[in-house]
């Protein structure tokens, strides 16, 4: 814990770059096919070597891994295959040593049903526990009778299905907004929040972490009349509640608890999501300095412009450059010092397919200047970056010979095929089912649970055993030049890329990281092109992004005509200042 917090300013205040990432995909120590922490704490020079500052673990605890290390079956404790709790000592005190900082993933909206809190509360509804959760007799009928058993109220669990699940035991529905594996705790119970502040928060901050991404931070709070979600899926039994499951009326009041009874004691950095907060006032509720609440937010709209989050969470959506442009600004307001928040961008993490396959190309001919792109679009971005592992060699998405059932594994993923093909056959639509499978094989969270591609040998380098055999499949795509051996004396390969536009970053601070955004031919559904400002006026860096496949017709906006003759800071298939931007070309010229 640091004595002096108070005496010095936050060390993310200014922008940071995070690189996430996810334990089990990252790399394997002792050959069994899992990723682990020794072999984490293996690469924290390479880490170090792309220049991002801090580093944000997936959840490393004890869990049974029903939703891959989401579903915490004790805080205090490591997943074993991960290694013990001396290693993740290890892990924080040598990643400080490397200079980064290191966050952990709080979970604190659901439990695993393994956890000794929820064992305890479905054990007999006199428990001193059985109120740490939301139990419910089910639906009375209009006669008052409850036959047929009904639920208490219609609300669609994220990952299907209905939200609440029988208990035989006790002979009542519990909550799960997520898995039925996944009960959500009840923060309306003041004993809750203290464990969960001594066990899942400060429990780590005394042993030197440095923050917290912070799972579902505005789920914590419910509206505990559970009414009935409005009907907008009129088949169907149980209704998309996204509104209802958020932003409850308690749901500042929990997090600044949290953060006055644990958060400001120590230099902590926290990044909350906040899914179904679409509005910048209610989003600055959270954020803002006013608010004393969370440091930023991951925002969501962006990252589901390509699929819904309706009936099926990835059925494929056509998308806009246009909207893509519009929400990018709306994420930048948040660095504009009248608001007086911190704004974050990402276009990968553990929850979201690779970014070149959804907004550029992984085609074998445009994938590295795709690649590119997205990275020039996103280092240019004001306040604090997240770069998820694999990301910086442009990893791309699993080939579409990969069997759904067979070797996709994530719990969004087979409920969500379950489903598409319960309703194709239901209903005679076999349209149903390619568009699902074309869905899955674009936005799946499978895509980014890979493992991380180190060398083109058969497992990728992943592990240290070349015969060992991970615990999931290994791309294809390694063997195409997408691993880090391939990339590392390589100068125009996208890991050096990275390495120069995160240089280039904090070279240029003024205009990068701190400058005013402001967006260009907003309508243009070819092209992006944006300018950042230094505070004082005095710098200003053009970005021109080309997101087809086709040379694009590029002019300097009108703004900056006036200035004398701008500087070529580069371009990412070597061209210049002026002339068409070619396929999926960058250019970013300093005046």
């Amino acid at each position: 814990m640091s004595e002096d917090v108070g005496a010095r300013p936050a060390w993310w205040k200014e922008g940071v770059v995070v690189y996430q990432v996810y334990p089990a995909s990252f790399k394997d120590s002792n050959g069994d096919g899992i990723g682990d922490l020794p072999g984490l704490i293996s690469k924290l020079p390479y880490l170090r070597s792309l220049g991002v500052e801090a580093i944000w673990l997936g959840p490393h605890y004890a869990s049974p891994r029903k939703d891959e290390g989401y579903d915490i079956s004790d805080y205090k404790s490591v997943y074993e295959p991960f290694g013990t709790l001396d290693d993740c000592q290890v892990l924080i005190d040598e990643a400080h040593s490397h200079g980064l900082k290191i966050l952990f993933d709080l979970v604190v909206n659901h439990c695993s049903d393994q956890h000794e809190w929820f064992q305890e509360s479905r054990k007999d509804k006199a428990n001193p526990k059985r109120d740490w959760f939301h139990w419910k007799p089910p639906k009375m009928d209009e006669n008052g009778g409850m036959s047929p058993r009904v639920p208490p109220n219609n609300w669609r669990a994220e990952f299907g299905g209905s939200a609440w699940a029988w208990d035989d035991a006790t002979d009542e529905y519990y909550l799960h907004t997520f898995d039925v594996s996944q009960p959500d705790l009840k923060w309306e119970n003041p004993a809750v929040r203290q464990a969960i502040y001594h066990d899942a928060v400060r429990f780590w901050l005394d042993r030197g972490l440095d923050g917290f991404r912070i799972d579902t931070a505005n789920r914590y709070s419910k509206y505990t009349d559970f009414p009935d979600a409005p009907v907008t899926e009129p088949d169907m039994l149980w209704q998309p509640a996204g509104q209802l499951m958020t932003n409850g009326p308690r749901s500042h009041e929990y997090i600044q608890e949290m953060r006055k009874e644990a958060f400001d004691a120590y230099d902590c950095f926290t990044i909350g999501e906040l899914p179904s907060t679409p509005v910048l006032e209610n989003i600055l509720s959270y954020i803002s300095s006013e608010a004393k609440a969370l440091s930023c937010t991951i925002l969501f709209d962006l990252m589901e412009l390509d699929h819904t989050d309706g009936r099926y969470p990835l059925m494929a959506l056509p998308w806009k450059l246009s909207d893509f442009k519009r929400l990018t600004a709306f994420g930048q307001q948040l660095a504009e010092p009248q608001y007086a928040a911190h704004a974050l961008s990402y276009l990968e993490n553990h929850d979201q397919a690779r970014s070149v396959s959804r907004f550029a190309s992984d085609a074998l001919e445009h994938r590295t200047v795709s690649a590119k792109l997205l990275a020039t679009y996103l280092l240019t971005l004001s306040g604090s970056i997240i770069i998820y592992q694999g990301q910086e060699i442009g990893m791309i998405n699993a080939g579409k010979d990969w069997d759904i059932e067979a070797e996709y594994k994530d719990l969004c993923t087979i409920n969500t095929w379950r489903e598409i093909k319960e309703d194709a056959e239901k209903n005679s639509d076999p349209s149903l089912l390619e568009r699902g499978r074309e869905g899955i094989q674009l936005t799946a969270r499978d895509h980014s649970r890979t493992p991380m591609q180190w060398d083109s040998s058969h497992n990728a380098g992943f592990s240290t055993k070349e015969d060992a055999k991970p615990w999931t499949r290994v791309m294809e795509s390694n063997k195409e030049g997408i691993n880090v051996a391939a990339q590392e004396d390589d100068p125009e390969s996208t890991l050096n890329f990275y390495r120069r536009m995160l240089a280039l970053r904090k070279e240029h601070k003024d205009v990068f990281v701190l400058g005013k955004f402001d967006l260009h031919d907003k309508e243009n559904e070819q092209t992006m092109i944006y300018t950042k400002t230094s505070q004082d006026g005095s710098r200003v860096a053009l970005v021109a992004l080309n997101f087809t496949s086709e040379p694009q017709a590029f002019d300097v906006p009108s703004s900056l005509k006036d200035k004398s003759t701008g500087k070529l800071l580069f371009s990412t298939v070597g061209g210049n200042s002026e002339g068409e931007l070619e396929a999926y070309e960058a250019r970013v010229i300093l005046y």
